[in-house]
């Protein structure tokens, strides 16, 4: 059995980022044998993700990697359990490899991507002790493709057909503070428009009852126009400028909207609800059994 020395525990903590009681009972445990405790903390850090796999990644990060050339670009979605995570160093690093390699490989769908860095993932959540899932991946291609992140939790991109990475970029930041549905109004699906008619006469039955067929339609029609404007990129006003709509807006640079991908953290996951209060009855009452 070798020594297991001071330096000899530093450098895998170094190597592993464990802690260093784990590092010297993984030394000691591996006759000090330094890649054999190696492979023996990454097993184990295997079991511990697999028993994380079962928690709810809602939190996390979203990014961004545009093309030098500004033609193509892929924006990612990593989770994890809580904020908190998402703002610590070991967390952005897995994220900012991911993106890379990402974009590196030319993926356009998140599965093999997730099958790549799964080895990552496993040392992260070993280190971490919260879940951590590569939830999706988007890649587009087009003319002029421009990129925009608030913060860590909003990511956007905008294919142009003409214009500029600036003007794609500041329609990216309206893609990102508006919301749109769609691109251009005849995008709207005909499911969306019934869903909205239904919702506003459920929310208008008193203002509608004993009115005539006719003007009931016109409500109706008024309501469905200020839907598809509200719900299309191109026709809303545009966050900086309201005086003009995103459509004018890149039509007066030479530039046609083709489309946009925006993601947002958390978005369509659904979080558990956890009720603190039963909880801690709960473990009052254990206590006193």
């Amino acid at each position: 059995m070798a020594e297991i020395t001071a330096a000899l525990v530093k450098e895998l903590r170094e190597r592993t980022g464990q802690g260093m009681m784990d590092c010297k009972k993984a030394l000691t445990a591996a006759g000090g044998d330094i890649e054999k405790a190696i492979d023996d903390m990454r097993a184990a850090g295997a079991i511990k993700a697999a028993k994380k796999a079962g928690n709810i990644a809602a939190e996390g990060s979203i990014a961004v990697k545009v093309a030098d050339d500004g033609k193509s670009a892929v924006i990612i979605e990593v989770n994890s359990q809580t904020d908190f995570l998402a703002l610590q160093e070991d967390f952005k690093a897995f994220v900012a490899q991911s993106v890379e390699k990402a974009f590196a490989a030319g993926y356009s769908d998140a599965a093999p991507l997730i099958a790549d860095m799964e080895p990552a993932r496993e040392a992260l959540v070993a280190k971490c002790g919260e879940n951590v899932n590569i939830r999706r991946l988007t890649r587009t291609e087009g003319d002029v493709v421009g990129a925009y992140l608030h913060g860590h939790r909003i990511g956007v991109l905008v294919t142009l057909k003409g214009g500029d990475s600036e003007l794609a970029r500041e329609i990216a930041m309206h893609v990102a503070a508006s919301n749109p549905q769609f691109v251009t109004p005849d995008q709207v699906s005909e499911e969306a428009v019934a869903k909205e008619k239904e919702i506003f006469l459920a929310l208008n039955a008193d203002k509608i009852a004993g009115k005539p067929e006719n003007i009931v339609e016109n409500m109706i029609k008024g309501r469905i126009s200020k839907f598809l404007a509200e719900a299309s990129l191109v026709e809303q006003p545009f966050v900086k400028d309201p005086e003009v709509k995103v459509g004018a807006l890149a039509k007066k640079a030479g530039a046609e909207v083709v489309s946009f991908v925006r993601f947002e953290v958390g978005e369509g996951i659904e979080k558990a609800e956890v009720d603190f209060a039963a909880e801690v009855a709960a473990q009052v009452a254990a206590s006193k059994q």
